[in-house]
C-alpha cells in the first residue's frame, strides 16, 4: 500500500489523486488536505462567478472524492498545524498542489497607495474567498484602471461593468454584488504593455464584452495591425484581432467604456492621500517582441488600480524555493526525494484548468518510479492521530456535503448558493 498526501484540493490536486488512483488502483490511499474547509480551490475562489459552465469540473473532483481510497481533510494548514517534514515521516509521498494564490507584486512608485489592489485580492473579494471577503475595494469613483492584457484582467473588467441583472445565475456573493451595484465607474481603462497582436486575451472571452448590457469596449484603430498580416497568424490570435477591430468601429452610446489601451507601460502611481491617476509611457515593439519605452508619457485617472500581473506560491518551511519564478524549486516536478509539486507550485501560473490534468498524471508516474513498493509508513493513521494530539477540528468531505447544501439552501433567486465568507461560518454549517 502506498500512502500519499496532496496538499491543496484544487483542480491540480483532484487530478493528481485521480492519477494516482488510476496508477496504483486500490494499492493507494490518498488523502488531501486544505487550509480551508471548503475544496475545490480556484474552482470555487478563482473561476469568474458568471462562468458557471467552468465551474461545473468540480463534479469531476467530487466524484474522485467520494471513492473509498481518497479523503478530504480540510481546515489543516500546513506548515502551521503540521509541517511537511511530519507528513514526509507518515507518508511515502508527498504532493504539494497549493496553486499560486497571492499576488505578485506590483513593483511601480506609489503601488502602495489606497486604492491599488492586486487581483488575487480583488477576485477573491467578489468571490467569497475569507482571506478578501473585507476587503471593500474603493468603487466610488468614475476611473478604474486594470493592468495586464491576459484573460484576469478581462475577468476584473467585465466584473466591474456589469449591471446587478447581468449577474443572474452567477455565485457572486451578496456583498460584492451589492456594492458593485452602486459603483460610479463609467470607464475602464485596461493597460497593456505590448499591442494586440500580443494579447493575452482568448477570443472567447474577448468577444464576451460585445454582449454587456451598459459598456463597451473601446479600441483605437490607430493601434491595430495592418489586416493584410493576418493569414499569417494562428487561427485563435486572428479571431482575437477580429473582435479588437469590431471594437474599433465607434462607440453606440453605451455608459460604461472598456478602454483597451495598448502600448502603453505603467511606471508610477500618483495621488496625494489615494490613487487618483496612473502615469504611463509609450512603448514600440522591438524586432525580439520586446515593449520598449519611448519616452512619451501621459497620466490616466484613476480612482481604482487594479493589477493582474501574476500570481505566487506562497512559501512553506523547509521546501526550497525559486523566488525569481514565485513557485517551488523542482526538477519536472520532484523538489527533494518523495516531496513533489504539480500544477501551478510546480510551473507558476500558467496553462488552463485541464492543464492540471496531465501535470497530475505525470507526477503519478514519477511517484511510481521513485517509490516502487511498500514503505511500511502508516499514512492516514498516523495523521488522524497527530491531529487528534493537536486539537485540530478537521472537516471531512461529509462536513463539506453540509456546508454545500447550507450554502445552496441560502441562495438569493436564481444564484447557485450564497457563499460562507468566513471559516467560522464555514464550520458552524456543519451538522456534529
Amino acid at each position: 500500500m502506498r500512502h500519499i498526501a496532496v496538499i491543496g484540493s484544487g483542480p491540480a490536486g483532484y487530478y493528481t489523486a485521480e492519477a494516482c488512483q488510476k496508477q496504483f488502483g486500490d494499492a493507494v490511499r490518498v488523502d488531501i488536505l486544505d487550509r480551508l474547509p471548503v475544496p475545490f480551490g480556484l474552482i470555487r475562489s478563482g473561476v469568474a462567478p458568471d462562468h458557471q459552465a467552468i465551474k461545473g469540473v468540480s463534479r469531476r473532483y467530487e466524484a474522485v472524492a467520494l471513492t473509498d481510497n481518497v479523503r478530504f481533510v480540510g481546515n489543516v494548514m500546513v506548515g502551521v498545524d503540521i509541517t511537511v517534514a511530519e507528513l514526509m515521516e507518515l507518508y511515502d509521498a508527498v504532493v504539494l498542489a497549493t496553486g499560486a494564490p497571492s499576488d505578485r507584486p506590483l513593483a511601480l512608485p506609489g503601488a502602495d497607495l489606497p486604492g491599488v489592489i492586486g487581483s488575487a485580492a480583488f477576485v477573491g473579494w467578489y468571490n467569497g474567498h475569507p482571506d478578501h471577503a473585507g476587503l471593500a475595494p474603493p468603487l466610488g469613483g468614475t476611473d478604474a484602471v486594470v493592468i495586464g492584457n491576459g484573460n484576469v484582467a478581462l475577468d476584473v473588467a467585465r466584473i466591474l461593468a456589469k449591471s446587478r441583472a447581468e449577474f443572474s445565475g452567477s455565485d457572486i456573493v451578496s456583498p460584492a454584488l451589492d456594492a458593485l451595484g452602486g459603483a460610479g465607474i463609467r470607464t475602464i481603462t485596461l493597460l497593456g504593455r505590448r499591442g494586440p497582436a500580443q494579447i493575452a486575451m482568448t477570443p472567447k472571452e474577448l468577444a464576451e464584452l460585445a454582449l454587456l448590457e451598459r459598456a463597451e469596449p473601446v479600441v483605437d484603430p490607430a493601434d491595430l495591425p495592418s489586416i493584410a498580416g493576418d493569414a499569417e497568424l494562428e487561427p485563435g490570435l486572428r479571431k482575437t484581432l477580429g473582435h479588437l477591430r469590431r471594437f474599433s468601429a465607434g462607440r453606440s452610446g453605451k455608459p460604461i467604456a472598456i478602454r483597451f489601451a495598448f502600448f502603453s507601460q505603467p511606471v508610477a502611481i500618483e495621488g496625494s492621500a489615494r490613487v487618483e491617476r496612473v502615469i504611463v509611457e509609450r512603448t514600440r515593439i522591438d524586432a525580439s517582441g520586446a515593449a520598449i519605452g519611448t519616452g512619451e508619457r501621459h497620466a490616466v485617472p484613476a480612482s481604482l488600480v487594479i493589477a493582474c500581473i501574476g500570481y505566487r506560491t506562497p512559501r512553506i518551511a523547509g521546501v526550497p524555493y525559486d523566488d525569481a519564478a514565485g513557485r517551488f524549486a523542482n526538477e519536472e516536478g520532484r523538489i527533494l526525494p518523495r516531496l513533489y509539486a504539480v500544477g501551478w507550485a510546480r510551473r507558476g501560473p500558467s496553462g488552463t484548468i485541464g492543464t492540471n490534468r496531465p501535470d497530475g498524471f505525470a507526477i503519478a508516474e514519477k511517484i511510481a518510479a521513485d517509490i516502487p513498493g511498500d514503505s511500511g509508513r502508516v499514512g492516514r493513521p498516523g495523521l488522524d492521530a497527530l491531529l487528534g494530539e493537536r486539537g485540530i477540528d478537521v472537516v471531512t468531505f461529509r462536513d463539506w456535503q453540509q456546508i454545500d447544501a447550507a450554502e445552496v439552501a441560502a441562495r438569493r433567486g436564481d444564484a447557485p448558493r450564497e457563499k460562507f465568507t468566513s471559516i467560522p461560518d464555514m464550520l458552524g454549517a456543519r451538522t456534529l
